[in-house]
This record gives C-alpha cells, structure tokens and sequence, in this order.
C-alpha cells in the first residue's frame, strides 16, 4: 500500500506536561506519526498553554528548532502548531527505540520560554529485505534429524512492532523453522533438518523464506533457500559454545584480537580440516568492522569501534570442513562496545535578543544555549558555565537546555559588546570539555544627559564690538551614541536687568555659537548672566544648563570732560594773578572727568602750548596751575595757556581747555573765576552755617562708613559681601571727586601713607591678580607696577 495510506491513518496524542522550571519555561509534550503531510496541525498552542490566541502575533510568536531541519512551524494568528517539513523516523533515529524532537516556542513582552517535546511514533513504511536474494546451503545425505542451519536475518528500518516479528518458510517435507526472539536482538530464524535426506531421490531442494513485521496491514521480504543435498561426510565441526560474549572497548586499534574461536570436527583428513567464515547478516554491518582468520578462528578489529554509532554487534561465524561434501557448524558472537569519554559537549546557541538595550531588566533572556554529549552514562553528563565575570548567567531550563539571562546592570558607554566565553564539561575520566563564544552587542539608550565641560562659563567682550560677532562657543558631551548624542543648543528665556536675552544674543542650536544682537556699552551695562540648555534627540530627550556669566570690558571711548567753571566748549578762560606772586602761587585748578573706568578714566593734565617764558607749571594728577618763579619785568602781562587733559587709554583721548592768565599790579584787583560766590565783609550768615554742619556730617559719615567697612572686612569669618551697593562718590586729597554708578562689589586699597595717595577702586571681577595698579605719589607723576598681595595695605570689598 501507498504512504498516502498510512499519512491517513495519522494520529495525534496529545500529552500536557506542564512543569514550570523556574520564571519562564514550561514543558508540552505531543506525539505524532511520522510521514505527516506538510500542514497537518499537531496541536493548539494557544489552547494547551492557556494563552491569548490574539496577543501571539504582537508577542512574536517563533518556534526554535536545534536540528538542521525545521519540522514544525506556529500559526501566529491561531496558535496552531503544523507540520513544516517531512517526517522520516528512519532518518531521524535510526535504530532508537524511542525518537523525540525537543523544539522551543519563544514570546516576547515578556519573554517566555516552552519546552515542547514531539514524539515521532513509526509507522510501517518499509517491507523487510535481505541483503542476498538467494541462500545456498550443502547438507550432507547422512545428516541427520534435528540438525540446525542459521538463516540470514531480514532488515527493516522499522522500529517495534513495525519491524521483523516472525518468519515463514514455504511448506517441504524435510525442513522445519524454528524461529528465535532473542529480545533485544532481532528475530532470528533457523532451518531443522526433520526428515533424512535422500540425495538419489532428491538432489536439490528449493525454499522461501518469508520476513514480516508486525505492520497492520504487515509487510513482508522474501529470500530463496537452494539445499545442495551431497554425500556424507558424518561429522559436523562444532564449536564450544552455542553463544560468545565479548566485551570491548570503543576505538580500540585496528588489528586487536577480541576473540579466537575454537572449533572441532570429528573426521580425519580433509573431512576435519575447519575454516572459518562470517555469514551475513541483514540488519548489522559486522562484517565491515571485523574480520577473522580462516585458519585459526580469531575474530579482529577491522574498522574503529563507536559505542555511539553502534553499542553491540551480533555475529554469525560458521565452521567449515574440506570434505568433498563439506560440513558445516554455527555459533553467535555477542560483542559489546563498551563506551569512552571520547566525544567532547557539542553546544549549540539560538540567539533571541541582539543587539540587547542597555537597559534590560535583570533575568531578561538573550539567548538559548543547548548541550549535548554523545557518551552514556557519566561520560555523557555535562556542566555547563559562562568563563568570567560579565552581567550574565545560565540558567538551566530543562536537562541540558540552558537561557543566557541578565544578571547585572548594562551600561553600554563602558562596555559596548561582550564576548560570552559558554564552556561545557563532561563527567568523564578524564573529563572532556568544548567552548563556544558569543558575541552580544549592548545598543544604546538614551540614559546620558548632554554635560557641559565647566559648570559656570565666563565671557569678557568688548563694548562696541560689532552686531553678529561670535562672543563664545560652547559645548556639551553627550556619551550616548547616535540620535541620543545629537545635541542641540537653547538660550533659556530669562532677562538680564528686564532685557529679553533673545533680544540681545542668538545661539547656533547645532554649533553652539553665542552670536550677539547688538552692541553694549560698558557705561550702560557692565555685566549680565543667561543660562544655555544643551537637549538630546533621545525620546525622551534629556537636557542640562549650565550659566554664562557676561563680563563688557570697558574700551577707550570717551575723551575727558571739563568740569565747571572751565566747561565752556570754544570759549577763552580768564585767571588774575599779583605781580607780587612768589613761586608756587595757586593761579587755577582744572577738573575734568572721564565716564570709562580703569586706566581708561585715568586722567593727567599738561600745558599744551606755552607762549611767552616757561612761567607756569600744572600738576599732572591734580589739574593745578601754579607759578614756577616769581614775576619780572620782562614778563608779559597776559600769558595765554592751553591745558590739554588726557586720559591712559589706548589710543589715548584728551581734552583742552584755554585760559588766559592775566598778572595786575594791586593783589586787591586778583578774582578768579573758580570764585563765583561774592565774598561779603559780614560775619557768616544762616546759609554758610547749614553748609559748613552738612559738609562736616557728610565728611564724619563717610569716615565711620569707611572705617566700618575695613572694621567687617577684618572680622567676618565667610569674608562674602553682598556685590551690590548705591553708587559711590571718592573724595581725593587734592579735593577732586570720582564718582561710580557700577552696582558691583570693589577692592578697595590704600599705603601705608594715604596723605600722599589717591584711594583705588577696582571692581571685583578686575582687574586679575596679576592685574597693573596705577599709584599716584605726591610728585604729580604716576607709574603702573604689579599688584603683589601682602604688601602691607590695607584692603576690603566696597560695595
């Protein structure tokens, strides 16, 4: 009958054998035929797992598979589980009683695991056959009744009750068979002699010997028995034994005597003459494997031995005399190959998850890690562990299926891909062990906020620097990779002293260039701070600040101005002097003012153009005009001086002023213009009192203002004050004024002689350390040296 028959005659036993093994994998056991038409359902996964049939397509439903072949595939809409591939048992286990495929269904979110066990059940596919199709036997005339000869077993690849069970011999008035079960051995068969042989009656006799399985229906082979029926020879060789057994080791050398048989013959002659001799047999190549000599009997290894491949052999050696009508005598060898730790673990790996997020959760399985050892017993026992110490383990699933799982945390900007060293040891002596490695590649997320290199920038820019220059750069790492290290820049919307600082700066979101919007103006605005935000691509995306601190540094661009009463632009100042004035007289006292600050404010003055005799000299830091000599009569009586003020800016800026210094002859006669107020013979009046009480208050608060300030800036432990104050007014030695609007906190210095110097103001942020002091001593000159600390002056904040 066809295959097509029996694939309809299929059935399908269906086990449920769930036992949990730990978090994620469960056991399934079904049974099938062999030889299943492609499609034909084995079971419902959905059903027999208690799942949700409509959640296995969005989980990822997959079956994985250790053999070359895929044989079973699922239905991720209706959890069938089918045939994929034909079925051949005979192929798949060959000669094993019992034939399994151990496949995996794996879900995802969450992950699960389960085992499912398919048992292959045979089905009687193949008919018996022998190796030769015709068997000669010569029984002599004289032999007599119940004489035995051994019949050639029939092979089927079929397994329990589809392979041999019985055979049949065609009917014949001198043979009988008498068949033989030799349990785990095939069925045997054997030719009785049960009536004397008559040679002159019948010289040859034909049989057929029939094989059949236990199939429903059964199969059946035929081999053709010819009996040459020939003359006497009355002995028989016989051996000792009706059955040998031999125990040998697997790969022992070739060329190694397991055996020697030892057999008799009765006769004399060349009727007592044996030799020996295999016969065939159907369903072991032992022929293949082992040889014996002829002449003494001993049974050799021929070919290496595999308690894999094959763990016994069954032997027939027959014993043959010389006679004209030779006889014949039989005997079975038993011969066991006795297993060797000679196979190493095979392990094989099914990857699940790669590349793996850095941010699995610990026990998530990445990988599926199978072991098998080819030994029995011990030799076959396998252990199985991951080499070093990495955030993974095995963990056992079930006998000698492992899962790789996360054990530890993953962070792929320290470690980006591991090389999973997986070494498998068997319990053989000695033991034999594989390694395989896995590589993992760990993918990123979005678990780095973008870091800026300082966490406080500072920026000193010119005033008047031109719209649209670059003020400064910054910028962020971001250690994530990819979209998550795409960084992108953001001024965050705040306003410095109530400007918009979008309105003022723009920043290159991509560069990080801090670009500004217009000018600024060290007098108007001397510093101000924002915050940049440096975001990620990441989803989310992930961001941090960092602040830039704004210093305007001051240049060069206001010339000095000239205070009252010289102040008129364009116009020629008048000063009286006596002709009686000695050297030194006080003619004139030019002030001015510059509205930058540092070097840039400091001013000097000098007589620009001096006509007539070198008559008068003006103090370079002070502003006053005095005489150098007395007067003479070869003097002119109107000396007209232009006083240029400049200031240490670079490039320098200055001022003029003209005054014309007219000597008269009655001292009564001299006025200057510095003197406005008309001067009264009366004793003073109510006004000059409030004047002198408030000039003398303002003086006695400044100085206790002053001396508590050095007071704290002494004693306070934190040495912190606040850097913002009301604008401040200096007062000078020689009377002149400074005066500063900055709301910042300031140095204060003063020598050790402050009778001969003008106080120094600093602002904190300037100058450095290293910054030049500009010192004014009493000679009207001035120098720059070095700011040293420690050097006996007295400083304090002034705010």
């Amino acid at each position: 009958m066809g295959r097509a028959n029996h694939r309809a005659r299929f059935w399908i036993l269906l086990v449920h054998v769930l036992c949990l093994f730990d978090w994620s994998t469960s056991q399934l056991s079904y049974t099938v035929s062999e030889e299943l038409d492609k499609g034909t359902v084995v079971g419902n996964l959905a059903k027999d797992l208690n799942l949700n049939a409509h959640e296995l397509e969005s989980r990822g439903l997959r079956i994985v598979s250790g053999h070359s072949k895929k044989y079973f595939e699922a239905n991720t809409r209706t959890g069938n589980l089918f045939v994929d591939e034909r079925i051949d048992r005979e192929e798949l286990c060959h000669n094993m009683a019992k034939c399994a495929l151990d496949i995996q269904a794996i879900l995802s979110n969450p992950i699960n695991l389960y085992r499912i066990e398919i048992n292959v059940l045979d089905i009687n596919d193949n008919a018996p056959y022998f190796l030769e199709q015709n068997h000669i036997f010569n029984i002599s005339e004289s032999s007599s009744t119940g004489e035995r000869y051994p019949l050639q077993s029939a092979n089927d690849p079929d397994t329990a009750s589809n392979s041999v069970k019985s055979y049949k011999l065609s009917p014949d008035e001198y043979f009988s068979l008498d068949v033989q079960n030799s349990g785990e051995q095939s069925v045997s068969a054997e030719l009785v002699l049960q009536k004397a042989l008559d040679r002159e009656k019948q010289s040859v006799i034909k049989l057929t010997l029939t094989a059949v399985d236990g199939g429903k229906p059964p199969k059946t082979g035929t081999l053709q028995i010819t009996v040459n029926v020939i003359d006497a020879n009355d002995n028989t060789p016989a051996f000792g034994k009706m059955l040998y057994k031999v125990r040998v080791n697997e790969n022992v050398p070739v060329g190694t005597t397991i055996l020697k048989l030892d057999a008799t013959d009765s006769d004399e002659g060349l009727n007592g003459e044996i030799v020996y001799s295999f016969m065939k047999r159907g369903n072991v190549n032992s022929v293949d494997k082992f040889d014996i000599n002829s002449q003494s009997g001993e049974i050799t290894v021929r070919d290496r031995l595999d308690h894999e491949e094959n763990a016994a052999y069954e032997i027939r050696v027959q014993a043959t005399d010389q006679g004209s009508s030779p006889r014949s005598g039989y005997t079975k060898v038993l011969v066991e190959v006795v297993d060797e730790n000679d196979n190493a673990p095979e392990i094989t790996m099914t990857s699940i998850i790669s590349p793996l997020k850095e941010d699995a959760v610990v026990g998530t399985v990445i990988a599926l890690v199978n072991v098998i050892d080819k030994d029995d017993g011990k030799n076959g026992q396998t252990n199985c562990k991951i080499i070093g110490s990495v955030p993974f383990k095995l963990q056992l699933s079930y006998k000698n299926d492992y899962s790789i799982v996360v054990d530890g945390p993953l962070d792929r900007e320290s470690v980006y891909q591991y090389n999973l060293t997986i070494t498998a040891t068997d319990e053989g002596t000695p033991p034999l062990s594989s390694t395989s490695i896995y590589t993992l590649h760990v993918s990123d997320v979005n678990d780095n906020a973008p870091s800026f290199t300082e966490p406080v920038f500072s920026v000193y820019l010119k005033e008047n620097s031109p719209i649209g220059v670059i003020i400064y750069t910054v910028t962020a790492f971001d250690p994530d990779v990819n979209e998550n290290a795409k960084t992108t820049y953001s001024l965050l919307d705040v306003s410095p002293r109530g400007i918009p600082i979008r309105s003022v700066l723009n920043i290159n979101s991509e560069s990080g260039d801090i670009v500004s919007l217009q000018s600024f103006n060290y007098e108007e605005l001397k510093t101000f701070q924002f915050k940049v935000q440096a975001t990620d691509s990441g989803v989310p995306p992930l961001s941090s600040n960092v602040t830039v601190n704004v210093f305007i540094v001051d240049e060069n661009d206001n010339n000095p101005g000239i205070l009252a009463p010289y102040s008129d632009h364009g116009s020629v100042n008048s000063e009286n002097i006596p002709y009686s004035a000695e050297a030194g007289y006080f003619v004139a006292k030019i002030r001015a003012v510059d509205a930058d600050s540092g070097y840039n404010a400091l001013l000097s003055y000098h007589i620009a153009e001096p006509k007539g005799t070198n008559l008068f000299r003006i103090g370079t830091s002070t502003g006053e005009i005095r005489t150098k000599r007395r007067l003479s009569d070869n003097d002119l009586k109107t000396h007209p001086l232009v006083v240029l003020v400049s200031d240490n800016g670079e490039p320098s800026l200055s001022a003029t002023v003209s005054i014309d210094v007219v000597v008269v002859e009655n001292a009564g006669d001299v006025q200057t213009q510095s003197r406005h107020v008309p001067i009264k013979e009366e004793s003073f009046s109510d006004l000059n009192t409030y004047l002198l009480i408030s000039i003398v208050s303002v003086s006695v608060v400044f100085l206790l203002s002053l001396i508590s300030l050095i007071a704290i800036k002494c004693h306070r432990t934190d040495g912190s004050f606040s850097r913002y104050g009301a604008p401040m007014i200096t007062t000078h030695p020689d009377g002149s004024w400074s005066y500063s609007k900055a709301t910042q906190q300031y140095d204060v210095c003063f020598s050790s002689d402050t009778l001969k110097s003008d106080v120094v103001v600093f602002p904190a942020p300037f100058p450095p350390a290293d910054a030049e002091l500009i010192s004014i001593n009493g000679g009207d000159t001035f120098n720059r040296t070095q700011t040293l600390p420690n050097k006996e002056k007295v400083c304090g904040p002034l705010s």
